[in-house]
């Protein structure tokens, strides 16, 4: 049975190949180049299929004027229904009241699979302090979690942190020392976290890890911290890849909206984003994708089939 490990990548489109603006047409990422064959993550290299690997362009505007949004987006990708040509448009970077339904009411991938009786994950940790603040009502859940949370999976803590058993947002856990200042939170190289992303996954039919730094770089227009989380990331995609089985798993990163790509902006772009699809069942899932409203249809049929 074929295993889904989904990487999401937050606030990532496929820009123009300009070093000037664009920090994935100015990092160093080895490992992508190496499966696209020299190629970068920008508009200019997609459509690619290579052994192993395709890499496809896919529309984040589905149809609806303005900016695409974290919430919506998201969703989408998680129910497969076009949820900002539903509602008129497009919405985040929290749920309102309007997309929560969607991911509460048993139409997202995690609902689908805990019907099918499938084991599933989302494989980040979240400090003790974001629990207390959605316990407090201080803090909202984003679309993710609370897909995964509605569907009755539980949400990993600091002790599955510290277990093995779950991953930090940041892949190293570097974040946990510096910023939430727990010196005893253990650290990962970035080749390190790829390979324990390939270990942890292979544990379920489905997992997902959430990549937000992306995003929150296009927003700073850091160009030199968006540098270094893609370097990073491309790190942790060594580590994975070599460690990997891939007639037996697939790996899917995706986004939900453009930003990282052009920091000319702090906002939104409407650019396409990335389906880069690794595993030998990459031409079956990529096959006729155009847009985020196809991903959970494909994640469906192949863990089905």
């Amino acid at each position: 049975m074929t295993k889904i490990l989904f990487i999401f990548l937050d606030g990532v489109g496929l820009g123009e190949n300009e070093p000037a603006f664009n920090p994935l047409a100015r990092a160093k990422m080895p490992h992508l180049r190496s499966l696209l064959r020299g190629g970068n993550l920008t508009a200019s290299t997609a459509p690619f299929e290579g052994e192993g690997v395709s890499l496809v362009a896919l529309d984040a505007c589905l149809g609806v004027a303005g900016l695409p949004q974290s919430a919506t987006g998201q969703a989408v990708l998680l129910t497969g229904i076009n949820i900002p040509a539903q509602l008129g448009y497009h919405y985040g970077p929290k749920p309102d009241p309007a997309v929560a339904r969607y991911l509460t009411d048993e139409q997202t991938l995690f609902s689908w699979l805990r019907a099918k009786q499938k084991t599933a994950a989302l494989l980040n940790a979240y400090p003790p302090r974001y629990f207390a603040g959605i316990a407090s009502g201080k803090r909202l859940y984003s679309a993710i979690p609370l897909a995964v949370t509605s569907a009755g999976y539980p949400l990993f803590t600091k002790e599955d942190l510290f277990a093995g058993r779950a991953l930090s947002a940041d892949f190293t856990a570097r974040g946990w020392r510096t910023t939430l200042g727990l010196a005893e939170a253990p650290l990962l190289s970035a080749r390190e976290a790829g390979q324990k992303l390939a270990q942890l996954a292979q544990g379920y039919d489905f997992s997902l890890f959430e990549y937000w730094a992306s995003d929150y770089a296009g927003h700073k227009q850091d160009m030199d911290w968006g540098i270094e989380q893609m370097e990073t990331f491309d790190t942790v995609l060594g580590g994975l890849l070599a460690a990997w089985d891939m007639d037996e798993g697939l790996i899917l990163i995706t986004s939900d909206h453009g930003n990282l790509e052009d920091l000319s902006t702090r906002r939104h772009t409407q650019a396409s984003v990335p389906a880069l699809v690794i595993g030998r069942e990459h031409r079956r899932f990529t096959q006729g994708l155009t847009d985020l409203a196809g991903i959970a249809p494909r994640i469906r049929a192949l863990l089905s089939g």
